[in-house]
């Protein structure tokens, strides 16, 4: 039976350790829990709120509703052949756990994703990415349970609208779905996608020259931990602006004016700027905002040193967006939720 609390904290389940509360909490572990979660909501006319691993998520007020903690685990093999295998993973499953399964059995294709905090559920509303890969190349879809209905429906690649660190249950479908599960088409033979960031070069500085999905995954994992705090010792939500994307046009004037801006090219016809330099660049870097700041290692990353509010945050990232647009007339958007 679920068991449904009154004005609870959630502080403890995300990883920026900002204060908020709300009116009813429960914690779902399969699909009967859902749904007594779903007709609670109908019933007493109260709004329905989703939180996964919590990694990706500001709380700028106190939630008027019933906010369900995601705990559906489980991983099954839907189909195999000789050159693919189909994998459906329950959207409470950690998803660094399920990448290292795929690794531990020999699936490829996720290597790249490892060691990004949060669930499996919440991979595909960020479209989740890193070193060259995200989530939609791979995807094959996922079921989804209608909010209000409580209906299950099967969404295609096509269906989700993926997007850079975006998909149609970002914006569209924002709060009318629980993700139940995701399914991803992997490979049974390696094809290691190297050549994005460091990963080649720190591998090369190993000295291994045909490398495992281990020796990727481990090397990622160091080269996260080298610049990266881990948000369960310093408070973080991990990246918190999106990097921007940039018409050619644009790119070529601000060269002229910043000949040593980084930039990536994308997949259509634009250009990615490390949203990180921009950052640096402006000189908050590393500055301190009483409880908050842009940490040291990484500008992209926003940290609670201990008892930030709400407002504290947002106070920062309108200083850094300001500061950011003023110098490079470029707008940055958060890749977190603020909800």
């Amino acid at each position: 039976m679920l068991t449904i609390e009154r004005k609870h904290s959630l502080t403890q389940y995300t990883t920026l350790k900002v204060a908020a509360t709300t009116d009813y909490f429960a914690i779902v572990k399969n699909k009967v829990d859902l749904m007594a979660a779903i007709e609670f909501s109908k019933t007493n006319n109260q709004p329905l709120f989703i939180l996964g691993g919590g990694s990706n998520v500001l709380f700028s007020k106190n939630v008027k509703g019933l906010l369900i903690k995601n705990e559906i685990k489980g991983i099954k093999i839907i189909q195999k052949n000789k050159e693919k295998v189909l994998l459906e993973a329950l959207s409470g499953e950690p998803w660094s756990k399920f990448v290292a399964y795929t690794v531990e059995n020999k699936f490829y294709g996720l290597e790249n994703l490892f060691l990004i905090y949060g669930t499996v559920g919440a991979a595909p509303v960020q479209n989740i990415g890193a070193y060259g890969v995200e989530l939609k190349d791979v995807f094959h879809s996922l079921k989804a349970v209608d909010l209000k209905t409580g209906r299950e429906k099967i969404f295609s690649r096509a269906d989700c609208r993926f997007g850079y660190r975006d998909s149609i249950f970002k914006n569209k479908f924002r709060n009318k779905y629980f993700i139940y599960s995701v399914t991803v088409e992997l490979s049974r033979r390696p094809n290691f996608k190297l050549d994005y960031g460091s990963i080649g070069d720190a591998l090369s500085a190993k000295g291994i020259k045909k490398p495992s999905a281990q020796d990727i995954i481990k090397t990622i994992a160091e080269i996260r931990n080298s610049k990266l705090p881990n948000p369960y010792i310093l408070f973080n939500a991990g990246s918190f602006f999106k990097n921007p994307e940039i018409n050619h046009k644009t790119f070529k004037e601000l060269v002229k004016k910043y000949p040593s801006i980084p930039s990536f090219p994308t997949n259509h016809s634009k250009v990615k700027i490390p949203a990180g330099w921009l950052i640096e660049q402006v000189g908050l870097k590393g500055k301190k905002f009483g409880p908050v700041r842009m940490y040291e290692k990484q500008a992209l990353i926003l940290v609670n040193e201990g008892g930030a509010k709400a407002k504290q945050v947002l106070n920062l990232v309108s200083k850094v967006k300001t500061a950011v647009k003023k110098k490079f007339g470029l707008d940055l958007n958060e890749e977190v939720n603020i909800i």
